[in-house]
């Protein structure tokens, strides 16, 4: 049965607008751009603190660059609220650690899965340890990832961490269309691979193979 997760969070926000105080939600990035669309949607309903935990970046530079950006975006964008940030620890043994036996599968195939689930895992147990009523990803509003996917495993984690996961998928409304809005208004750095060495790869390919057919 198809999930709309949409109108979940619609109704979750309902809920929320009704109470007197904001609730706190743990919301894991992996770059600004993604963040933008998500925080100018969120803010209005919780004190949001971000947390950057992303091994998966390959590129120490890239990791940092990332980092630099988001915390830019959260003091030049008006929101609703102060957003706190936190940096998880950079350890890129714990992606190739659950990425192994997966190198050679397709972007959007069981290694990004289970890169989803290492990365959420951190955030609950962040969540729980920190005392957040939510937590969630921005990982939903690009298009190349799998929303159905990511709830699932949000959903199995909030049982077993006892903190609300926000059921989400940021890529309706024109999410992911306000996302580049957003990074051309604050002039982001939009990456074109989500961090890893075999993503980065694919992209490489990909472009070759676009200035071959030219």
């Amino acid at each position: 049965m198809k999930v709309n997760y949409q109108l979940l969070l619609d109704k979750e926000l309902q809920l929320i607008s009704r109470v007197s105080s904001k609730p706190r939600l743990l919301l894991h990035i992996c770059c600004a751009p993604c963040s933008s669309y998500v925080l100018e949607y969120l803010s209005e309903f919780f004190n949001i603190t971000l947390f950057f935990y992303n091994p998966n970046i390959t590129s120490e530079d890239e990791y940092n660059y990332r980092i630099d950006e988001a915390k830019r975006l959260i003091t030049e964008m008006p929101l609703s609220g102060k957003v706190d940030f936190v940096a998880g620890r950079y350890d890129i043994s714990e992606f190739f650690a659950v990425a192994k036996g997966f190198e050679n599968e397709p972007e959007g195939g069981e290694r990004c899965f289970r890169c989803y689930e290492l990365r959420l895992r951190e955030s609950a147990e962040y969540a729980k340890e920190n005392g957040f009523d939510y937590f969630t990803t921005t990982l939903s509003i690009s298009p190349y990832k799998n929303a159905k996917k990511l709830n699932s495993i949000g959903k199995i984690l909030s049982e077993e961490y006892g903190v609300k996961y926000l059921f989400s998928d940021f890529k309706k409304k024109n999410g992911y269309k306000r996302s580049i809005e957003l990074s051309q208004i604050y002039k982001l750095y939009r990456q074109d691979y989500c961090g890893c060495i075999y993503s980065e790869a694919e992209m490489k390919r990909r472009k070759m193979n676009e200035n071959h057919d030219i």
